[in-house]
């Protein structure tokens, strides 16, 4: 039986994508580079506007055979960077930030002020 090289090359690797709603044309995961798959890109693309409607991050690791649903995590990051820049939360951000953060919001926004 021949073994294929893997896609992830090096060390393993978590790699991020969002699930993004098209409107009429349902939900699919956003086409993402593997080089911009990491998290800090992921975080840049979703408070530059990159992705229009998300409703989720999911963070996996195909060496490791791990998923994750992030979106919790991205949320609270994303109020606290643009806390710390000063900036308002996207209109295209609200509500994944609403539905992820949730009643966490408030703690957050005041963490980063601090």
């Amino acid at each position: 039986m021949r073994k294929w090289p893997s896609i992830v090359p090096g060390e393993p690797q978590d790699l991020y994508i969002v699930v993004n709603h098209y409107g009429r044309f349902g939900t699919a995961f956003a086409e993402t580079d593997l080089d911009r798959a990491n998290y800090e890109s992921t975080i840049a693309d979703l408070m530059s506007g990159q992705h229009c409607d998300p409703l989720r991050v999911i963070m996996f690791n195909p060496e490791t055979h791990q998923s994750e649903d992030v979106s919790h995590a991205v949320a609270q990051d994303l109020l606290r960077r643009f806390s710390l820049e000063g900036r308002s939360v996207t209109p295209s951000l609200k509500d994944f930030i609403d539905r992820h953060a949730g009643r966490d919001r408030q703690l957050t926004l005041r963490l980063a002020v601090a």
